[in-house]
């Protein structure tokens, strides 16, 4: 089965087109949180964040940056909300950026997560020494 946002990209499926790059390619969700919520994703079809090539890693979030300020500027937004789920609640295979424009007071509150807290330093420090030896 075809990707569907490789399609988009392609142009052999619809989709209401931002920004049209040759790595980059930014489309306007089919089912936004708020109107204006864009999706930005690399033209290469690559599943995850882990699978990005490096080479695209400046391009795909230099337009991250420029579509968020203009979902600001264009949405007469306050802000933006900028997310991109890596595996786990992906609804498409094909790595995406979502940027949605916010404003206080639009409901968007808590959003996905439920805050926690560390039992102590102690585990604090033990969860940041587990990441910083999984980055060597």
């Amino acid at each position: 089965m075809r990707c569907v946002f490789c399609a988009i990209a392609d142009g052999s499926a619809d989709a209401a087109r931002v920004l049209a790059e040759p790595h980059v390619y930014a489309f306007l969700d089919a089912r936004p949180l708020f109107k204006g919520h864009v999706l930005v994703m690399p033209r290469v079809h690559v599943p995850t964040l882990d699978d990005l090539p490096a080479d695209t890693i400046a391009p795909l979030f230099g337009a991250v940056q420029r579509v968020a300020r203009a979902v600001e500027r264009g949405m007469g937004a306050e802000g933006t909300f900028i997310a991109l789920n890596n595996k786990v609640s992906q609804s498409v295979p094909h790595l995406h950026v979502h940027v949605v424009p916010r404003r206080k007071g639009d409901g968007l509150r808590g959003f996905f997560w439920p805050r926690g807290k560390y039992e102590s330093d102690a585990e604090r420090a033990e969860v940041a020494r587990r990441i910083v030896a999984a980055l060597d």
